[in-house]
């Protein structure tokens, strides 16, 4: 909402000296709508333009700030076209700049006499320094004040090819912020109280939001910096705080205190120990469900570390109280993954489970909603199809979300609401970095899967390029000749669907009656009927077919012992975690496992930076970390989606020991001002609800 007092920091930015209604349109296109945004639109970047160099003192290729007054200024006549000139004189020597667009504006501009800062790089003509095109700021006799392109670190704004034609690039944004600065700044509200300033030797907000637009000094921009990086962490951490205390507070859950027969027996029925790190976390998960606030619990572990294990053991625990489980995954071929492998380990245990998905036909759809709806079905297997409308459980008692980073808030909401109360396990397919799941789950336990399973060997991995690929398909002949089954990955993207589909189907034809025509070679991908699907993977976990040539279904939940060399081929166009996901199906028996990463070049760097990592390292953790820098935390994780605020100035990555102390605070707010009613909070309150509330409500769930 825009307010039409011109003292208001909600006034709308189109009242601002030197915007109108028309710079004000393009600043809305890049959420700047009020005073308040405005002054909060940082820099991308500075320009330390304020040590002053005497003339004589120039150095060719230096940028550099010179004072001095105008001895000539004038049109003159060049070879091609005429330029404007315009000497200076500061005492210690000539120096000359020179332009050659716009010649008529720049003569109105200058006259002969005026004392003007210039600023840029420094080179030569002839015998004399000169600059092209510089900065510029016409002094008055005092000087100092009137420094704001040049003679000062110099702010640069990010700007826009709409914003470049209303002239609001970085020269334009600093006029008009000057003046709002000028105007506005004494209405800023102090948003920490005295005693966290204090505590983490912060400046006050007004100071800092004056010295990150326009620095007196580094140590004070550095000082800027700091203060308005740690209001956007604190009140985000403030914001995932109180959501986990009001989760706890508010909402009665569903005790679930019988652990039965069936759990026992499917435990007991496994042909493998359980690892210690399973049995922790499965105790920790037990242990929220006996009580009664609901479980909101994040599960994570590296790829094959045995989560799918400890998800159904969680959901059998609900069953065996009389309640529903959901498991909802984010595609259509996870869901039926974990549709198969689920069925699989409970079929001897009178639990009927069903799969809900978006493309079944409407009877079999009908049929399923009717059983979930009756509480016949003891475990629903599904996608985002779970939350629309017309699916209605019996007795909803514990939620499970696979790969939770591709749903959105809203959706988890959704899902949540069909039951009562239910228990919500969240479950990530790749490790996530210790700073994203400090702020993207901050609300949640952290329950973490540490160990692999005995007799796991780390899987070999190599990547060359398609030159090698003949190399590389001959010394997998030979492995297939000794036993080996081999999985041939290829990449499959939205946007090129068909392209890749094809390229998938034709190396698979060539495959089959070339190289490795002796041998039974299958293929898998999405658009393959269920049943299609489910025979290709029944006849390679089998053995009786050698090779698997696949699109990128096979990402999660398919286990061949046997199965111990994986080809990916165009590696360079899959992401660090997809990769690390890929790998993972190999490597799941106790033999030595390959796993080879054929690109074509030539490739961007980042793609080098992937495939080096991967071939270097098999912990997960390692392998996020590396992804996280590499593509920043909005990329990785799409943060949007998870009703978290957008951060303006702060950097989840680079800014980790200041997120710590950040969440240090606010944890200990939420600890001793329960409601945020004491008086030397009162700060904090009104920014909190001013600010904060419509994502603070947005959802009970991280």
């Amino acid at each position: 909402m825009f307010d039409a007092n011109p003292n208001s920091l909600s006034t709308s930015v189109q009242f601002i000296k030197g915007i109108g209604e028309k710079r004000a349109k393009c600043l809305h296109e890049v959420d700047v709508k009020t005073v308040l945004d405005l002054l909060y639109y940082f820099p991308r970047r500075y320009l330390d333009r304020s040590h002053i160099t005497k003339i004589k003192d120039l150095k060719e290729n230096d940028v550099s700030t010179v004072v001095g007054k105008v001895q000539f200024c004038g049109i003159q006549p060049g070879r091609r076209k005429r330029r404007f000139v315009l000497v200076i004189n500061d005492g210690t020597g000539l120096m000359s700049c020179v332009w050659f667009s716009r010649v008529q504006f720049w003569d109105r501009i200058f006259e002969k006499g005026e004392t003007i800062a210039f600023g840029g790089k420094v080179g030569r003509y002839g015998r004399d320094y000169q600059m092209v095109h510089p900065e510029y700021d016409k002094l008055s006799e005092e000087g100092e004040n009137d420094f704001l392109h040049t003679g000062r670190i110099i702010p640069l704004y990010p700007s826009n090819e709409a914003l470049g034609k209303v002239g609001l690039d970085s020269r334009g944004f600093r006029r008009v912020l000057r003046g709002a600065l000028k105007n506005y700044a004494h209405l800023l509200q102090e948003t920490l109280p005295k005693y966290i300033l204090d505590r983490q030797e912060l400046i006050s907000l007004r100071k800092a939001i004056e010295n990150v637009h326009f620095p007196r000094s580094k140590n004070l921009l550095m000082a800027a910096r700091k203060r308005l990086k740690f209001d956007e962490l604190f009140y985000l951490e403030l914001m995932l705080a109180y959501r986990k205390k009001n989760y706890a507070i508010k909402r009665k859950g569903i005790e679930f205190l019988k652990v039965g027969d069936r759990t026992r027996e499917l435990i007991d029925s496994l042909p493998f120990e359980l690892t210690d790190a399973q049995k922790k976390v499965i105790r920790e998960i037990r242990d929220d469900m006996k009580k009664e606030t609901p479980m909101n619990r994040l599960l994570q572990g590296d790829v094959g570390s045995g989560k799918t294990l400890v998800a159904l053991i969680s959901m059998m625990m609900s069953i065996e109280n009389g309640y529903q489980a959901a498991i909802m995954a984010p595609t259509e071929i996870l869901a039926e993954q974990h549709y198969l492998t689920l069925k699989k380990f409970v079929s001897d245990l009178g639990i009927k489970v069903v799969l809900l998905i978006g493309s079944q036909k409407k009877p079999e759809r009908r049929e399923i909603l009717a059983m979930v709806k009756a509480g016949k079905a003891d475990l629903v297997v599904g996608t985002h199809a779970l939350i629309q409308e017309g699916v209605e459980f019996h007795k909803l008692g514990l939620v499970i979300v696979d790969e939770q980073h591709r749903f959105g808030v809203l959706q988890r909401a959704s899902l949540i609401e069909k039951g009562l109360t239910p228990d919500v396990l969240v479950m990530t397919a790749t490790p996530i970095p210790r700073t994203l799941s400090l702020t993207l789950y901050g609300d949640l336990d952290v329950s973490i899967l540490d160990e692999m399973p005995p007799g796991r060997k780390p899987v070999k991995t190599y990547w060359r390029s398609d030159k090698k690929r003949p190399e590389i398909y001959e010394y997998v002949k030979n492995k297939i000749e000794d036993g080996a089954q081999v999985y041939i990955i290829f990449p499959l993207v939205e946007e090129s669907e068909k392209v890749d589909l094809n390229a998938a189907i034709e190396s698979y034809e060539s495959l089959n009656e070339g190289i490795f025509a002796k041998y039974n070679v299958g293929l898998l991908h999405g658009r393959m009927k269920s049943e299609e699907k489910e025979r290709a993977m029944t006849d390679f976990k089998s053995g009786q077919m050698q090779v698997l040539v696949s699109t990128t279904v096979i990402e999660v939940g398919v286990d061949v012992p046997n199965a111990t060399i994986m080809i990916i081929e165009n590696a360079e166009r899959f992401g660090l975690p997809q990769l690390h996901q890929l790998r993972g199906r190999v490597g799941r028996g106790t033999q030595e496992s390959y796993c080879f990463l054929i690109a074509k070049f030539p490739i961007s760097r980042d793609a080098r930076a992937r495939l080096d990592t991967i071939s270097k390292t098999n912990d997960g953790f390692k392998i996020a970390e590396v992804d996280l820098k590499l593509r920043g935390p909005g990329e990785f994780f799409g943060t949007k989606q998870h009703g978290l605020p957008k951060l303006r100035i702060a950097d989840i990555v680079k800014d980790t020991e200041l997120l710590l102390r950040t969440r240090q605070e606010a944890f200990q707010l939420a600890q001793e001002d329960k409601q945020i009613l004491n008086w030397e909070n009162m700060s904090i309150r009104a920014h909190f609800f001013k600010n904060y509330r419509d994502k603070f409500e947005l959802a009970q769930v991280g």
